[in-house]
């Protein structure tokens, strides 16, 4: 299935790649477009979820998966342009003993055309360390290297293929994706939770994705207030509802150390943070309640925080 807010003229091309890739059903979800996305589902023969008004990804993406079917689910977005063989490798690494996402190699890019790739890596996949903080694994790297496959924390929102036994399994409140936490690291929270689930996560490196990536280590100036600060704000809300007294002990020096200099920036470099404190507040009572639910469930003790696969 592919999210499309407004970005026909990108669709147009992620649309036709997913569709050479002949997957057993499509969807596109139509997140209250104006554009040109009616036309280019119909024109490909893909069945469209029209949503009324926008939403936030959480809801939009939760929307769509409640309207599709199938063993192994494929999320895309119309900035992420699949290669031939991205089928068939996603699924070679999904249906492995445990595995319940699949992380493509994103390589970077401009733009939807050929000449709009660039010779460097996206993600291979995400990692979450032990400060808590998520991250994008290999980003800025030569293309060649991330070459191998191997286990990762979890799989980027961006382009990830999941079994719907794990979606499934990772509901919480007949949520896969939490609404209560909408924008950057909802991926990051779903990928944790599937970690305490005890469901593993695969990079597959023969499954290759270009993207357009707006939010990053790497342009992350160019963002707005409001999403630096949603970022921020989401990072409490996940360790609220997925992080265990035992390993927040073991990891409490890099913790606390973390939490002082993030405090410290925040109020020397970049005050709107700040109303990041606020917001996790005001969504704490609800991040409990998901709590409750997410540690009767727990599966694991510890969570393997850092894993990223094999560099070269």
């Amino acid at each position: 299935m592919i999210l499309s807010s407004d970005e026909a003229p990108l669709l147009e091309h992620s649309l036709a790649a997913a569709v050479g890739e002949q997957f057993d059903e499509g969807l596109v979800i139509d997140n209250a477009s104006s554009d040109a996305t009616a036309a280019l589902a119909s024109r490909h023969g893909v069945p469209r979820l029209r949503l009324e008004r926008r939403l936030p990804y959480t809801e939009a993406m939760n929307a769509g998966l409640r309207s599709v079917e199938g063993d192994a689910i494929a999320m895309l977005q119309a900035d992420t342009f699949i290669t031939p063989g991205y089928r068939e490798a996603c699924l070679r690494a999904l249906w492995q003993s445990g595995v319940g996402a699949v992380a493509p190699k994103l390589l970077r890019a401009t733009g939807p055309r050929p000449e709009d790739r660039l010779e460097a890596i996206d993600a291979a996949g995400m990692w979450v360390d032990r400060r808590r903080k998520n991250g994008l694994a290999g980003h800025g790297r030569r293309e060649l290297h991330f070459h191998r496959a191997g286990e990762v924390f979890g799989a980027d929102g961006a382009a990830a293929v999941y079994r719907r036994e794990t979606l499934e399994d990772c509901a919480v409140l007949d949520q896969v994706f939490d609404e209560n936490m909408p924008g950057w690291a909802c991926d990051a929270d779903l990928a944790w939770r599937a970690r305490l689930f005890g469901w593993r996560a695969w990079y597959a490196p023969d499954a290759v994705v270009h993207h357009i990536r707006r939010y990053s280590p790497s342009t992350r100036t160019g963002m707005s207030a409001a999403d630096r600060r949603t970022q921020f704000r989401n990072r409490y809300l996940m360790i609220v509802k997925n992080d265990s007294p035992s390993d927040l002990l073991r990891d409490l020096g890099p913790l606390l150390l973390y939490e002082l200099l993030a405090a410290g920036y925040a109020l020397l470099r970049e005050r709107e943070l700040l109303g990041g404190y606020r917001e996790a507040a005001a969504r704490l009572p609800e991040a409990r309640k998901r709590r409750r639910v997410v540690q009767a469930r727990r599966r694991v003790r510890r969570v393997p925080f850092g894993m990223q696969p094999p560099s070269d």
